[in-house]
């Protein structure tokens, strides 16, 4: 197939510009931006790649006093945003550069929300009106660039912290947490391991697969989500056979930053099971959401009829309804080499009341198609564990 070499810019849902090698393009952003100190915020794997040295020599030659911080977990935790908070206060820095996956984006996010306030990090949960308790005219802006295709948190208004002292994943939230500008660069991607590339796509697909069956009235959110799911049938399983297929990246980049958009519209099962294991577990959100996608289908099947069949038609899949939807992702599943069950990542079913009582209180439980109650959430997470379908 020939290459295509896409290229745009949008401003939806805020200013991205879209295509190969517009990273070169940061510096002048920054300067567009009234950022003159800039802190990037990296993944702790990327830190030392030639990709961030690059981007980090190319901000000094143009006159910008940069940093790196790149002390994130997997699963980014209040200290890893307490830690880069110092070094960007410490630092005098006037702006975050958020490059990386899902991770390093959320801590960014925080940290550049965090900038300026007095309150601590918590007191900023999305819940009630928490956000208003926020001096918006102290956050720091974001640009944000992605070196995955997951999480598409580069167009989110919040990011997922882990509470490590209560062990639960809290989602803080501002409107203005949204980047200022966003940047898919696809050549930033092509050297992802192609593990990685699977559990992150499949990230992808289970936001837009939430946003897709989730009951409530947002026909913009469902038409994204539709369309991000085709992106993601044609080309994640051409990134996994050949990573460095720049095309098939931009467009799985594009179908990430998709889905959380989409996702306004709800999430479900899936992210309720995955935030607290996330939080226990300390496993890979993206891997955790792939491997639970089949048996939550299944635990949703009664409610998704009717979204399954235009999906099923839509995908031009061989089978129609919700088998031909179930079978096209265990496929799917076994083409990424995603394992079938939690215990092949070893998580074995320990704490299964506990989990059920977390996954029943997590907010993306709120819009799942069938209103399960913690014994439910206990029930699949077994059968998530144990392989049972």
């Amino acid at each position: 197939m020939p290459e295509i070499r896409l290229s745009a810019n949008w401003n939806y849902p805020t200013a991205i510009r879209a295509g190969a090698g517009r990273v070169r393009e940061l510096p002048a952003l920054c300067f567009e931006f009234g950022i003159r100190a800039p802190l990037l915020v990296t993944d702790p794997g990327l830190a030392s790649l030639p990709m961030i040295n690059d981007i980090l020599n190319d901000c000094e030659e143009n006159g910008l006093r940069v940093q790196m911080f790149a002390n994130i977990k997997g699963n980014p935790s209040g200290q890893n945003v307490t830690e880069g908070l110092t070094v960007f206060r410490s630092g005098e820095h006037d702006g975050v550069l958020a490059v990386g996956g899902g991770s390093a984006l959320d801590a960014a996010k925080a940290i550049a929300l965090m900038a300026g306030q007095t309150r601590p990090l918590w007191d900023f949960e999305d819940e009630g009106e928490n956000y208003l308790r926020v001096n918006e005219d102290a956050m720091a802006p974001v640009i944000a660039i992605p070196t995955t295709a997951g999480t598409g948190s580069e167009v989110g208004r919040s990011s997922v912290i882990t509470d490590e002292d209560a062990q639960v994943k809290r989602i803080i939230f501002h409107p203005k947490m949204l980047p200022a500008q966003v940047i898919l660069d696809p050549e930033l991607s092509v050297g992802l391991p192609a593990n990685i590339t699977a559990a992150t796509g499949m990230d992808a697909l289970s936001h837009n697969l939430e946003a897709w069956c989730a009951p409530s009235f947002h026909p913009i959110a469902e038409g994204i989500a539709l369309e991000a799911m085709r992106l993601i049938s044609v080309n994640l399983p051409r990134v996994f056979a050949d990573g460095r297929d720049v095309d098939a990246r931009m467009q799985m980049l594009v179908a990430s930053a998709m889905g959380a958009t989409a996702f306004q519209r709800g999430l479900g099962a899936m992210h309720a099971l995955a935030h607290p294991l996330g939080a226990l577990f300390d496993a890979h959100h993206g891997l955790l959401n792939a491997i639970l996608m089949p048996y939550v289908l299944k635990a949703n099947a009664a409610a998704i009829d009717e979204p399954m069949q235009r999906l099923a038609r839509y995908l031009d899949l061989p089978a129609g309804g919700f088998t031909g939807v179930l079978e096209w992702i265990l496929q799917l599943r076994s083409e990424l080499e995603i394992p079938h069950c939690l215990a092949e990542i070893g998580i074995d079913g320990a704490e299964a009341e506990r989990i059920g009582k977390m996954a029943a209180a997590d907010a993306a439980a709120a819009s799942n198609p069938v209103a399960l109650q913690a014994p439910d959430y206990q029930k699949l997470y077994l059968s998530a564990c144990q392989g049972r379908l």
